[in-house]
């Protein structure tokens, strides 16, 4: 099945791009998706417990079951002052 990835603030800068393209075996989760990136952007590990989740602009769990086409969005923790 094929994705979009769309990453924000720093996990772009690490990724090198704003969105993805990603080809997913059959059965996937948006944490399927966050491990995948981080194989291929090791230094994204360090953003798996903050990191938040959106599955077609809709907050999501990293349990969330993803289905062809979707559009996954990792978001950072804000921070700001």
């Amino acid at each position: 099945m094929r994705v979009t990835v769309r990453l924000f603030a720093r996990l772009r800068d690490i990724a090198g791009a704003s969105d993805l393209a990603r080809e997913l075996p059959g059965e996937a989760t948006a944490d399927t998706v966050w491990r995948l990136l981080a194989d291929e952007h090791p230094e994204l590990a360090a953003y798996r417990g903050a990191v938040s989740v959106a599955v077609n602009a809709e907050y999501a769990r990293m349990d969330a079951r993803i289905a062809d086409g979707d559009e996954i969005a990792f978001l950072p923790p804000v921070s700001g002052g």
